[in-house]
């Protein structure tokens, strides 16, 4: 009577599978969490730039005035700078910008006001950097822009 052999142990091609989807894997995992830390930094921009808009618009309803006469005094463009004789409208602006500066990448504000309608509209763009890397400056996708209105 013949013995059958019965296989023992593993064969180096078995092995060889197992490390590549391993391996394969492993990367796959860090690609993940890579892109997670970049999506969250990126929603904590969001974030911080909507503090920034509220932070203006809480300044704007303070300094408003008798009928919402100094509203219109905060109106301002992306890359103007604000001439006002509101002197307090000056010193709000040049501080939030300042703040959006400071705690945005490439970080810029912009303000429309209407005094008849009493509503203002906030912009801030700022530069994805977190996700685009060091094309972001050439690449105009990598430009993110929040707009927030509100009436006073």
């Amino acid at each position: 009577m013949k013995k059958l052999k019965l296989q023992q142990g593993s064969t180096l091609i078995e092995v060889a599978v197992t490390v590549l989807l391993l391996s394969v894997s492993l990367l796959a995992m860090a690609t993940l969490q890579t892109r997670s830390l970049q999506f969250n930094q990126s929603a904590a921009m969001r974030t911080q730039a909507n503090i920034y808009a509220y932070d203006l618009i809480d300044r704007i309803r303070i300094n408003r005035g008798v009928d919402s006469n100094n509203i219109g005094n905060y109106t301002v463009a992306y890359d103007a700078t604000l001439s006002s004789s509101n002197a307090l409208a000056v010193a709000d602006v040049a501080a939030w910008r300042a703040n959006i500066q400071r705690g945005l990448p490439g970080g810029k504000g912009a303000i429309s006001c209407d005094e008849k309608t009493r509503v203002c509209t906030v912009s801030i763009k700022w530069s994805e950097e977190q996700i685009f890397g060091a094309q972001a400056a050439a690449n105009p996708e990598a430009t993110t822009e929040l707009i927030y209105t509100s009436g006073l």
